[in-house]
């Protein structure tokens, strides 16, 4: 295995980590490491309640680094983001500001209600988004924020707002647990209440793929794009040359996190998220279903499962989970699989891939795992 593939593999492990317990929430992970890979920044939205914070704050804390989060207000001010203004250095007539444990020296941050703060505060923030660089009066300093999350329970009317919002090259779109997940979520909340998280240092690893995003090859990615883009306009879906320009690093980042130095077709799905409103990702799915075939990615499954509903999209998820299931069984390792959950793996396999698509190394898995499911006599 290259270093590039250990690098992106620790990566996994460290989301797996993360958001143990947290049903349906792997693909918000999964695009803070993919937006923080490709030194870009994700604007979540959706109703209070949904976890948000929650998720940030395992990935921040299972990733290491400096971590800085805040609930904006209307009556927020600037000190309560980046440091109040040093008394001393004012005394000696300098205007600087004591930035320690303050925004500008976070390594990932995540701010709520991001659209409710004030202008002074938006228009500092734009510099420490865009420039990694934080302004005010004498002081002057090099950020080393690698992500920031924005949240909000809606995108805004307003144009200004509007145009800050497009500074989050992704845009993910949230919404509760369904019905069907009401009693998953239930047991898993109640995990992750009492299950400590270790850190993992993934923080390193990420920096490692991240100084790589420069080398990845877009060679054979770029006319597929292009030909996205056309499509996406011919449907009346638009997008700014700017986010076309920028989503190339979305698809660099992915190709680096599925252990590649090379981006293809099948990397093209960071693009949806790309699209700023929810309307547009959704009918964007359908106008690029053709492209999205081949999605897939071994170590972002869920947030390529969910751009691309397709079934090459569900081959890592679906291999993985045959893995446990297997270690579980076979080693006797915490206790087998169930029965239950064998059977439903193998119906979700069969339901996606036919005799003829069936991947190998998955056709292997679900033969053994076929091999323990019991035939009544």
């Amino acid at each position: 295995m290259s270093s590039l593939q250990t690098a992106a593999r620790h990566i996994r492990d460290s989301i797996r980590a993360a958001t143990a317990g947290l049903v349906g929430r792997d693909q918000l992970a999964e695009l803070i490491v993919l937006a923080a890979v490709a030194q870009e920044h994700l604007l979540v939205v959706g109703p209070p309640g949904t976890a948000k914070s929650a998720v940030v704050r395992r990935v921040a804390q299972i990733l290491g680094g400096r971590y800085f989060e805040y609930l904006l207000g209307r009556f927020t001010e600037p000190s309560e983001l980046f440091g109040a203004v040093d008394l001393k250095k004012l005394r000696e007539g300098t205007v600087e500001t004591d930035v320690s444990g303050m925004l500008p020296e976070a390594d990932i941050a995540f701010l709520d209600e991001v659209f409710l703060g004030s202008t002074a505060i938006l228009n500092t923030l734009l510099g420490v988004l865009n420039e990694r660089r934080f302004r005010r009066g004498h002081t002057q300093l090099q950020c080393p924020l690698r992500v920031c999350i924005g949240a909000a329970n809606g995108l805004p009317d307003d144009e200004a707002l509007a145009a800050f919002g497009d500074r989050f090259l992704l845009h993910l779109f949230v919404e509760p647990v369904p019905d069907n997940m009401l009693e998953a979520m239930l047991a898993g909340g109640w995990q992750a209440d009492h299950s400590p998280l270790a850190p993992q240092s993934g923080m390193a690893y990420l920096d490692q793929l991240s100084k790589l995003l420069g080398r990845v090859n877009l060679d054979d990615a770029r006319p597929a794009l292009a030909n996205a883009i056309r499509k996406l306009r011919q449907a009346g879906i638009v997008l700014s040359d700017r986010r076309i320009v920028k989503s190339q690093r979305l698809i660099a980042a992915a190709a680096l996190l599925g252990g590649r130095g090379t981006a293809t077709e099948a990397d093209l799905w960071p693009l949806l998220y790309a699209l700023p409103t929810q309307e547009a990702q959704q009918n964007a799915r359908e106008v690029l279903r053709d492209l999205f075939a081949t999605s897939s990615n071994s170590n972002l499954f869920s947030a390529v499962e969910e751009a691309t509903l397709q079934p090459m999209s569900r081959l890592a998820r679906l291999s993985e989970t045959a893995e446990t299931y297997l270690a579980r069984t076979e080693g006797k390792e915490t206790g087998g699989a169930s029965m239950g959950e064998i059977e439903a793996l193998l119906r979700e396999i069969d339901a996606n891939f036919g005799v003829d698509s069936l991947p190998p190394a998955l056709n292997a898995l679900r033969t053994r795992l076929a091999a323990l499911v019991v035939v009544p006599a």
